[in-house]
């Protein structure tokens, strides 16, 4: 595998040098049957995307949950990322920019609940301050607008209960109900002919003649061309089709907590931290939930389970998997304290508290009640290094996206664009 930051996994008979580039003459071809393995965001859009470039191709979405969006996309915070905080020019960052703009678009024709309520950004203290000089700079460069410089005093007038020593006003970030974007792609796709297949588990992948027989759990489907977005699950996906592991899904649970009624005053929209580059996740923070609410968090904790949602989740092969990768124990020796501390918080009320309050430190811990998790699918390398861009393998008959990091969810039509213009037709 390249390094982290490549979006494209090379191999000798990969045909797709990276998104958009398949340098296949579609007006001498036709549109091939494609099965999409994974009802998350990104699964639906690919085929909603794929569907609007060939209105005559036959898509199939495989899921194995009884609904769509049942794990990372249904258990996130529900941020819409603009694209601060992305290396520039990275596939990352562009989608990031232009995956915003179609979310909402598509959420108004849809009537999807959403807001673009905007974003602060703290420096907590002194050596803070350059690392959010850099974000701006980041974000300049990436294409954002409005991007303003806050003094304290400027930052209550937008977040009376911050702290803080300088802040980075973000204004084209905003919130959104994702689930119902889901429903939204699934009715659009309904449409358009696509199906939508529930509790189809992938078990087999079997070659059928220059195409695929995919064997599930609700029936068999015939595929020339698979398109693996199963999340989660997506490297195990990658297996069945014949590709090596060597890039390895790690379950990482995020926790966090909601904010009692009578003190949500604290935090108006969003605010988050300066985040530091040496470290591999971004930290604690607040958002205020579309439906009503301030979710705080979340933190990073190996889980024991690739649905490990509570603490007390276990699948013993999902841990083998893990303990059996040579990547996890190299990601561990590269962050020893950062991996124990996110232990220690995980149980730990009053440590969790104590990291939000560099943010708002009026915040205590009797204001914190238990909230919701969720499972990152956090894609590590043999070296032990965190995948941080999009990443694919692309064959004459198949496309396996391997990484689809923050901000997939935001970025997932423009990342279904994408992927559409790779899918060869023949």
């Amino acid at each position: 595998m390249d390094t982290a930051h490549d979006l494209l996994s090379a191999k000798s008979n990969t045909r797709v040098g990276r998104f958009g580039a398949s340098g296949v003459d579609r007006s001498t071809l036709v549109t091939v049957k494609v099965a999409i393995i994974g009802g998350g965001i990104v699964g639906l859009a690919t085929a909603y995307r794929l569907g609007e470039r060939d209105p005559g191709a036959e898509i199939t979405v495989l899921e194995k949950e009884a609904g769509v969006g049942r794990h990372q996309t249904g258990h996130n915070s529900g941020v819409l990322h603009c694209g601060l905080y992305y290396k520039p020019g990275t596939i990352r960052a562009r989608l990031a920019v232009t995956g915003i703009r179609q979310m909402v678009e598509f959420c108004q024709a849809n009537g999807v609940a959403h807001e673009i309520c905007g974003k602060l950004v703290v420096a907590v203290d002194e050596s803070e301050v350059p690392r959010l000089r850099a974000l701006h700079e980041r974000g300049t460069a990436n294409g954002l607008d409005g991007l303003r410089w806050l003094d304290p005093g400027e930052m209550h007038e937008i977040e009376p209960h911050v702290g803080g020593v300088a802040g980075l006003h973000v204004p084209q970030e905003g919130i959104v109900d994702y689930p119902a974007v889901c429903n939204a792609l699934v009715e659009r796709l309904a449409e358009h002919g696509t199906r939508v297949v529930t509790g189809a588990r992938v078990e087999r992948l079997r070659h059928s003649g220059a195409g695929w027989m995919v064997e599930t759990t609700a029936d068999e489907f015939p595929a020339d061309y698979i398109i693996n977005c199963a999340g989660l699950y997506c490297d195990r996906v990658s297996q069945l089709a014949g590709e090596r592991r060597d890039t390895r899904i790690l379950p990482f649970r995020g926790e966090y907590f909601k904010i009692r009624p009578e003190r949500q005053y604290l935090v108006r929209n969003l605010i988050y931290p300066t985040s530091d580059p040496r470290l591999p996740f971004l930290g604690l923070h607040f958002t205020r939930l579309i439906h009503g609410g301030i979710e705080a968090g979340p933190n990073a904790v190996l889980a024991f389970a690739r649905e490990g949602y509570r603490k007390t989740d276990f699948n013993l092969a999902d841990f083998i998997d893990a303990l059996t990768y040579r990547g996890f124990w190299r990601f561990l020796a590269k962050y020893p304290s950062i991996a124990w501390y996110e232990l220690r918080r995980s149980f730990s009320r009053e440590l969790f508290c104590r990291s939000l309050q560099r943010l708002v430190p009026e915040i205590q811990p009797g204001d914190l009640e238990t909230g919701g998790s969720g499972v990152r699918a956090q894609a590590i390398v043999p070296n032990g290094e965190i995948v941080q861009d999009f990443s694919i393998i692309a064959r004459p008959n198949a496309l396996h996206v391997l990484s689809a990091p923050s901000p997939a969810a935001t970025a997932s039509l423009a990342i279904g664009a994408e992927i559409a213009s790779m899918v060869p037709v023949r």
